[in-house]
């Protein structure tokens, strides 16, 4: 994956269905797939607010807002006041998190995600008369 698009490539799981990038990282934050459109447009170019995206991604202000809150609520973006805008109600920009930083993040998390995913099994296949 380059820092600015998803490529689109796919793995083969056990069950012999595929998944992509957007599939892992469903599963693992909850996010949509427009939750990582909204990301990857913030890992292009500099930080911009909601009206940027919105035009930038073809999506409704509604969705860049719900995708903006849970992608901060899972520290994968940044917020930042708007320098300068004195008067009326503070206007925010958004940004990804550095590149390596947010990978990383990533890695981290899904390997965490996958160890909890095998002690769940290993807890749940003890045999019958172990269980307490």
């Amino acid at each position: 994956m380059s820092q600015n698009q998803i490529s689109g490539a796919r793995i083969k799981l056990p069950s012999g269905k595929d998944a992509g990038l957007v599939d892992i990282l469903s599963f693992c934050y909850g996010l949509s797939e427009t939750d990582v459109q909204v990301l990857m447009g913030l890992m292009r170019g500099n930080a911009r607010g909601t009206e940027e995206l919105e035009k930038e991604l073809k999506l409704s202000k509604a969705s860049i807002n719900r995708s903006l809150n849970k992608l901060l609520e899972m520290n994968l973006v940044m917020r930042i006041k708007e320098p300068g805008n004195k008067a009326g109600r503070p206007r925010y920009l958004y940004r990804a998190k550095d590149y390596s930083e947010l990978k990383s993040k990533m890695l981290n998390d899904i390997k965490d995600c996958s160890e909890k995913m095998g002690q769940l099994v290993g807890q749940e296949f003890k045999p019958l008369e172990i269980r307490a």
